[in-house]
């Protein structure tokens, strides 16, 4: 690591970058090799690859342990346990769902053949706002998919309230809620279903893979039914169905990252209150706080950039960051309402939905998981420190450099998958 105590010695004047290596947001987390290697010998002499085998039954119950649902059906990936919920509770009409979350969510639910409503969110939390979510209510609305947005949970009562009062489904999409809780209570027990994601940038990787999570042991039938072509019995198909079953292999990945998941959350939590202490006090830059009363895995350290404070736009701090090797993250940018093929659709291109507009330009996910620590933060907290202190020169050389400021991670980056 170079260390910049200089602004000449920022990467965009041409010095050499901060870091040799790219450090990522979402890097993949390894669990002990030799017990994974260890369950791949014994998978492939069993030479029981998929189709419920010991590995996946063993992952299902240990998540259903860790999420305090009795219920835990494992699916190839989250998007399709998402589309999967939608069909087995027999979804029909609008569906109200964030803007801020990753394209995914909504895809997922487009997929069904369902229209997704989005909804604004609140300011403080970036989760689903429960009185813009009343407000969006029509007699098309069948259900509610809430996110929780940085594994800070969901107004989860307050939109319960909601839907048992509208006589509406909800079920949250809780990609980045493992081993998180609300209200002393795990999340993986709340609404209709919870579905949960283990893609590789995970903080638990099956390398790609998801779950659903529920209270329903009907509900958990039909998707046990759903993800394998709709077979109820050796050779009878009961319904349509699909081909979302999680396989061995992915399972092994998984019970591994289970037995590693305190270690790894001890690592990113100790990352979060070192970024914490780095910015201090500093102006215009506010690292998005936990809530230290529940339990939390720290994946996700967000920065709110506010440019007028700050004299840059979080684009630029960004794109100096970028030159150093920091590969920060924009989430969710533009939003979900101004993608295809959402955007399209709405007539004015412009749904009222300023909170989001808000955050999609301003919040900044900064690298952590086991790949950095405390060196590496002091380092990134030094870079943004410089250039805070000299913004109107940093900003210059931007602008005369023609640097991109919307550029596109590195093939070797890891994708910013919610769901996926």
């Amino acid at each position: 690591m170079v260390t910049k105590d200089r602004i000449d010695q920022l990467a965009i004047f041409t010095a050499p970058p901060a870091f040799d290596e790219p450090l990522h947001v979402g890097r993949p987390n390894i669990p002990d090799r030799g017990r994974l290697i260890a369950r791949l010998n014994d998978m492939l002499d069993r030479r029981w690859l998929t189709n419920a085998g010991p590995y996946v039954m063993e992952f299902e119950r240990k998540l259903a342990d860790l999420l305090g649902a009795p219920h835990v059906v494992a699916m190839t990936n989250a998007t399709l346990a998402l589309e999967l919920v939608a069909d087995a509770l027999a979804w029909q009409g609008e569906v109200i769902l964030p803007s801020f979350t990753f394209i995914a969510t909504a895809h997922a639910l487009r997929r069904r053949g369902l229209h997704p409503v989005f909804c604004d969110v609140d300011p403080r939390t970036h989760n689903l706002d429960p009185q813009k979510v009343e407000a969006a209510i029509t007699p098309r609305t069948a259900a509610i998919v809430g996110v929780h947005v940085w594994g800070r949970p969901c107004a989860i009562e307050e939109l319960e309230a909601i839907a048992r009062r509208h006589r509406l489904g909800l079920v949250f999409d809780a990609a980045h809620a493992l081993g998180c809780t609300s209200g002393g209570r795990p999340i993986g027990g709340f609404g209709d279903a919870e579905v949960f994601s283990f893609h590789a940038t995970k903080v638990v990787s099956t390398f790609e893979g998801g779950a659903v999570a529920t209270n329903s042991a009907e509900l958990a039938g039909r998707l046990i039914h759903l993800r394998n072509f709709g077979f109820d019995g050796e050779d009878h198909v009961a319904r349509l169905g699909t081909n979302a079953k999680m396989p061995e292999v992915s399972a092994a990945m998984g019970l591994g990252g289970l037995e590693s998941l305190s270690g790894w959350v001890e690592v990113n939590r100790r990352n979060y209150h070192d970024y914490r202490a780095q910015f201090h006090g500093v102006a215009g830059i506010e690292i998005l706080p936990y809530d230290e009363n529940e339990r939390g895995n720290y994946q996700y350290v967000v920065a709110c950039v506010d440019a007028e404070a700050v004299g840059l736009t979080r684009d630029q701090l960004r794109a100096v960051l970028w030159a150093e090797n920091v590969l920060a993250r924009r989430y969710f940018y533009p939003g979900c309402h101004r993608l295809e093929p959402y955007r399209s659709e709405v007539r004015d291109h412009s749904p009222v939905l300023p909170v989001t507009e808000r955050l999609t330009e301003s919040v900044l996910a900064l690298p952590s998981s086991t790949a950095i620590g405390q060196q590496e933060i002091e380092g990134i907290g030094r870079i943004v420190r410089l250039c805070l202190e000299h913004g109107d020169i940093v900003r210059r050389r931007l602008e005369a450099t023609a640097v991109p400021l919307n550029a596109v991670a590195p093939s070797q980056a890891p994708s910013p998958s919610r769901l996926t």
